[in-house]
């Protein structure tokens, strides 16, 4: 019997390559010297695609994909992908939620943690050899008993919280509605949530309802003792803005795993001592990569079977 062809239109873990590869006959894209000439010639041949929240899915190439039924994608993630126009065809998606909650939630407290407490900063000092001066390491700022906030209270959102309670933290939210039996209080005006807030953390989803949504208004409310963790996507904030908010002191701090255009981070943002800076791996666990990429292959395994996804989007 012959195996279903699947277009993979980026690398994932070798470990998932090769189990993608022993299942099915397995196209790859990014291989492929010309990938649109590519998807000319042998795009109507693909029912199914795998991508993830890093490679996406551009409409170019779904318009030479006229076969297309599904896409099983590696994360949460879904703005890189042209939801109308799967819409209009009819094509699923499915994502990797839930199995990543923790790992992020547990990322998002340890940048809360690293932010105030100078953590990454200390290292330094005592790797440069500084703790020999006279000069000392400055203060940090304490985070138990401090006030959380945060955009987005989904499921990771949800976890965060949930970690704070260990802290002692006051939580409040901001989301477009309330989230019905949460224990939180909804703020629905995102300036009051940030003025409120000695931690503003994000957990919201990408895309255009969400672009932008941390401006230079939103960085001033939250203030010269505030600080910005950020582990949603890095087209939520105006990195321009938290760039000049980072070097005014118009916050005290931030933590960042993730950024507008990545990988490129501003040298401006690499300069400055007042953030700390990760490359973009809240989900980065071996234990959270495997159950990711289960996932992917199984929702691909159940839609070839049954034409359903175990999680669609």
């Amino acid at each position: 019997m012959n195996k279903p062809r699947v277009l993979q239109i980026g690398p994932l873990s070798e470990r998932f390559n090769q189990e993608l590869a022993q299942r099915y006959e397995v196209s790859a894209l990014w291989q492929q010297a010309d990938p649109l000439a590519f998807l000319r010639e042998q795009g109507e041949q693909f029912i199914y695609m795998v991508s993830s929240a890093r490679f996406g899915c551009t409409a170019d190439q779904l318009r030479l994909l006229p076969n297309l039924r599904v896409i099983c994608s590696f994360g949460v993630g879904y703005d890189p992908y042209p939801l109308e126009l799967l819409r209009e065809r009819g094509i699923a998606i499915s994502t990797t939620p839930d199995v990543l909650n923790d790992c992020v939630a547990d990322l998002a407290m340890g940048l809360m943690i690293d932010s105030a407490r100078l953590l990454s900063a200390s290292d330094r000092f005592v790797r440069s050899g500084a703790w020999n001066s006279t000069t000392g390491f400055p203060l940090a700022r304490r985070v138990s008993g401090k006030r959380l906030g945060i955009v987005g209270l989904g499921r990771i959102g949800e976890a965060v919280a949930q970690r704070a309670a260990g802290f002692s933290m006051p939580v409040r939210y901001h989301n477009r509605r309330p989230v019905v039996g949460s224990r939180y209080q909804h703020e629905p005006d995102l300036l009051e949530l940030a003025r409120w807030a000695d931690f503003l953390v994000l957990t919201c989803p990408g895309g255009q309802a969400t672009y932008h949504l941390i401006d230079a208004e939103v960085l001033a409310a939250l203030g010269a003792d505030g600080f910005l963790i950020n582990v949603a996507r890095g087209s939520v904030v105006d990195e321009s803005a938290l760039i000049a908010a980072l070097q005014d002191r118009v916050i005290a701090g931030a933590g960042l795993d993730v950024y507008e255009r990545e990988p490129q981070v501003p040298a401006a943002l690499r300069e400055l001592d007042n953030v700390v800076l990760l490359p973009h791996v809240g989900s980065a666990s071996v234990e959270t990569r495997q159950q990711m990429a289960d996932l992917v292959l199984d929702n691909l395994q159940s839609f070839i079977a049954t034409g359903k996804l175990l999680t669609p989007l």
